[in-house]
């Protein structure tokens, strides 16, 4: 880290007062000598949903002086580039004939997860998603009519944006930001976060490293709220919980899920809870780059291996995909989708899928069988699978175990290809926090002045999250964060 002038050391280190080192990287250092640069009442880590959404809801609340900082030069993290499918039980279900409610919810959210979240973290996510869906509607976010099931999501519970991927929110939450006077800056990249006293104390502020270099020192009079991911990209970082990980390619922003901030927290004194629990999905296969999606939503796809069978249900739990896929040759499966699913994918999605035809990543043909020669997948077992699971659909019961409701035939020219071999997508694990999303130390005490939303947290999904579910939790505990600084927390 860059030496500082403004830090300067307590007495045990009087001799060489000047020399510089940030409280949580040196815990003996005296953070009252810290002259500050900029003092706001909220500073918040990260400008993906979690960030901006408690930005918002903060500001909605009347807190003043809220400072996000994001360390890339654009907005959005991993929401920007997620498929974006909100997770929650909706009155307009019952138009469709589903039942659902936030105790099935929460229950699936627990089963799903073996049990291992917090059972409490997960009913104020069920309870209070469906009024979240409502405040991120009357920011001006547009949903599609019909609720679906995206991939490994175990229930028609999922909310789907109407245009590309998850940067609808970004846009919208962004441009909500900015009218509510919440002051972004990007290129601010965190370096520390201060504590009065290395492992006691309340937080103070942080530093961050701006696009020129120079180090800047904000004082937090309320709170540092950390949204800034995961750590699926950090190779390192994640293999040494799961080290069949190493390898694998992610879906992740690259330079955004690296992990940083949650050490910061560690290191002045955070809990953590479940960091092995790391899913991943359907992504680049080894030694390929462009990452296509015809998986999303189980109703418009099967899944293949080279032999042309099918291998898994399409709508199993995430970590069961990923273990099948693993366990295929070359670690790579193909999604089979007809030109009809192809075309209620996302439009993002829709995009990437065309550029894939181009690339070799994606493959469309009139016939089953030239679709097969052209992927490399054995036709003639690819063109009885996909007869097989016509039958089954018309029956109401797949021989693969999909259920009826994501049952849809395969029937309509052109056909589509896709690849889908395995990437780290998503680490359950993080720092603990209570309801409120105050930060909880290795003693169960909260750190005072500390709140944590979103992947960078642990305990809300266990050892594995529900598809749709990690929108619902940025947006809902973003939204709630807000309401708690609003309240003193």
């Amino acid at each position: 880290m860059s030496l500082s002038r403004r830090l300067f050391l307590g007495s045990t280190l009087a001799g060489v007062a000047g020399t510089a080192l940030s409280t949580a990287h040196a815990g003996f250092a005296d953070s009252k000598q810290i002259h500050w640069d900029k003092t706001v009442n909220v500073v918040i880590i990260g400008s993906g949903g979690a960030g901006l959404a408690t930005a918002v809801s903060a500001a909605e609340h009347g807190v003043k002086d809220i400072l996000v900082l994001e360390k890339l030069a654009f907005l959005g993290g991993n929401t920007a580039i997620a498929t974006g499918a909100f997770n929650t039980s909706d009155p307009k279900q019952k138009e469709q004939g589903i039942k659902d409610s936030p105790e099935l919810h929460a229950e699936q959210t627990l089963k799903g997860g073996d049990f291992r979240a917090n059972p409490t973290l997960v009913h104020e996510l069920t309870e209070n998603s469906y009024e979240t869906l409502r405040w991120l509607e009357e920011k001006g976010v547009r949903f599609q009519p019909k609720i679906l099931q995206v991939y490994g999501a175990l229930w028609p519970r999922s909310h789907a944006t109407e245009a590309s991927k998850g940067s609808d929110y970004i846009r919208v939450l962004s441009n909500e930001a900015k009218k509510l006077g919440v002051e972004i800056l990007t290129q601010a990249r965190v370096v520390d976060i201060i504590r009065e006293k290395p492992l006691s104390g309340r937080v103070l502020g942080l530093e961050y490293v701006n696009k020129e270099g120079k180090s800047v020192f904000v004082r937090a009079l309320k709170a540092v709220v950390a949204c800034a991911g995961g750590f699926g990209a950090n190779r390192e970082m994640r293999s040494l919980h799961d080290p069949r990980l190493y390898n694998l390619t992610t879906t992740n922003n690259p330079a955004a899920s690296t992990g940083e901030v949650l050490t910061m927290m560690q290191d002045i004194g955070a809990d953590v809870t479940g960091m092995d629990h790391i899913q991943c999905n359907p992504g680049c296969p080894p030694g390929r780059k462009l990452r296509v999606n015809m998986f999303s939503w189980p109703q418009n796809m099967i899944m293949v291996g080279f032999d042309g069978k099918r291998f898994i249900a399409e709508d199993s739990r995430r970590d069961q995909m990923r273990d099948a896929i693993l366990a295929l040759p070359k670690q790579t499966a193909f999604c089979i989708q007809d030109d009809y699913g192809q075309s209620l994918n996302n439009t993002g999605h829709q995009k990437d899928n065309l550029k894939g035809l181009e690339t070799g990543d994606a493959w469309r043909a009139d016939t089953l069988e030239e679709l097969a020669k052209k992927a490399g997948i054995d036709p003639q077992n690819l063109v009885k699978t996909v007869e097989e699971y016509n039958k089954g659909c018309d029956a109401g019961k797949d021989p693969g175990g999909k259920k009826p409701h994501n049952l849809r035939r395969i029937e309509k020219a052109p056909f589509w290809a896709g690849y889908a071999g395995m990437s780290v997508h998503h680490t359950m694990g993080g720092v603990v926090i209570n309801t409120d999303t105050q930060v909880i130390d290795r003693h169960g005490k909260v750190i005072p002045g500390l709140h944590a939303v979103g992947e960078i947290t642990g305990g809300i999904h266990g050892s594995n999250r529900l598809g749709g579910n990690a929108i619902a939790d940025v947006f809902t505990f973003g939204r709630l964060t807000g309401i708690a600084l609003a309240n003193g927390k």
